[in-house]
């Protein structure tokens, strides 16, 4: 990211990893990039994804501290001002390497999170299915922060953990469809292509795939997420919600067939 990235970006960058080093230290491994900046580019309301590697687990101490360093430099409410969201995740390779399922990861920031860190929570170590997804991004875009390469330092997850890791997490994003209905329709086109292509692809990517082989009276609502997407709107109403919501069956149903 280092050669593509604009100055606020590769500033936030350096400024989240230097607070990962101030609570982690030595016991960083690697850090990588992830999501939209290794799947054809930020856009304008894509977060910084960033998967940090330890060499142990942490404590809560550290949990809260990396909460308290990211509410400052995180999204539209960051306490140093305005920045991108920021979604970081820890692991501790032990958790990962050699590889089983369901992964379990240490700690997650997330924007979506931010009302209740504030109250003074913190993430707690927890099973995260959906790491399958992640660490094949991070291996597929061999982005490195800190660190060796990822192949050195996580192992491969094979298709049929992938196939799980994708499919459950369709329940966390239908719980959501009417609050974040643009991601929501994304992730779900890209999740239907991850699983026929064993390859991750960008949001706008997937989509497009996607709508070529979505019949006609299902195109629209994902034409319209994709649009606004590319057009940096990161939410508006939908006032289409039974149409957003046959879409997303439609598409959930296409999922599971492509899973069996």
């Amino acid at each position: 990211m280092a050669a593509g990235c604009s100055r606020p970006e590769c500033e936030q960058v350096q400024t989240i990893l230097q607070l990962v080093d101030d609570v982690f230290g030595r016991d960083v491994i690697g850090a990588y990039l992830h999501g939209s900046a290794v799947l054809g580019g930020l856009r304008p309301t894509s977060d910084l994804d960033i998967l940090v590697v330890l060499r142990r687990r942490t404590t809560a101490t550290e949990r809260r501290a990396l909460v308290e360093g990211l509410l400052e430099v995180s999204g539209a409410r960051a306490g140093r001002g305005p920045a991108r969201p920021v979604e970081l995740t820890v692991i501790a390779q032990s958790d990962v390497r050699p590889w089983r399922y369901p992964p379990s990861q240490e700690f997650l920031y997330g924007e979506w999170l931010r009302d209740t860190y504030e109250l003074g929570r913190a993430p707690q170590p927890e099973p995260a299915p959906d790491l399958s997804i992640l660490i094949t991004m991070v291996l597929q875009g061999n982005a490195v922060l800190v660190g060796p390469p990822p192949a050195q330092v996580l192992d491969p997850v094979p298709h049929n953990d992938l196939i799980r890791g994708a499919v459950a997490g369709i329940p966390h994003l239908l719980s959501d469809l009417e609050s974040d209905t643009r991601n929501v329709l994304l992730t779900l086109a890209r999740t239907w292509t991850t699983l026929e292509t064993g390859q991750i692809q960008s949001k706008d990517a997937a989509a497009a795939r996607a709508l070529k082989q979505l019949p006609p009276e299902q195109q629209p609502v994902l034409a319209r997420a994709r649009a606004m997407y590319l057009d940096g709107v990161d939410e508006e109403r939908w006032h289409e919600l039974p149409a957003v919501r046959a879409h997303a069956d439609y598409v959930v149903a296409a999922i599971r067939r492509q899973s069996r």
